[in-house]
């Protein structure tokens, strides 16, 4: 049983719109990739979403590194470029998105903080509440003071060549 047809006319829903241009894309691309794979095609496909967005495909081996010797030096330095670009862009995006998490992590390490001194002051109020009350007898030891991130190693998580040991990081904290 075969879908109906559908007028071909400009979707008026934006959303109805944006999930047929996904599906649609994502199929085109499929179709790309099958046609290159099952007839051993050069296909590139280029497609700009209504807010300007690029989707590509090409299986052109150049890319891959492959059929290089028929180029000349001119299209072998074209090549070497756009490599370089869309490395850089992606360089670009991974640390985007590493600093992102980075951000995250760090505020949610001062929440975190917060939290346990809100709950290191509501023991603290308990335990004098219950010694008033004669429940608790008073403690021997000293309360433990809060925790300080001064007082740890600070690691650049983007610089690849620090790897301390177990040993090392602990001799660092305490050093």
């Amino acid at each position: 049983m075969g879908r109906g047809k559908i007028e071909i006319k400009r979707i008026e829903n934006t959303t109805n719109r944006q999930v047929t241009f996904c599906k649609r894309r994502n199929g085109l691309l499929k179709k790309a990739y099958e046609l290159s794979v099952l007839c051993d095609a050069e296909v590139a496909l280029i497609v700009f979403s209504s807010r300007g967005r690029l989707y590509e495909y090409a299986n052109n081996r150049h890319l891959m590194g492959e059929a290089l010797s028929s180029m000349t030096v001119k299209e072998l330095k074209q090549l070497e470029n756009r490599l370089e670009k869309g490395i850089s862009r992606i360089r670009s995006k991974k640390n985007e998105l590493l600093f992102a998490e980075i951000e995250y992590m760090q505020k949610r390490e001062v929440d975190l903080q917060n939290d346990n001194m809100y709950l290191r002051a509501k023991i603290t109020e308990n335990e004098r509440a219950q010694q008033q009350m004669g429940m608790l007898p008073a403690p021997e030891y000293d309360v433990m003071p809060g925790f300080d991130s001064r007082n740890f190693l600070q690691v650049n998580l983007m610089d690849s060549s620090h790897h301390y040991s177990h040993q090392e990081q602990t001799a660092l904290q305490l050093g």
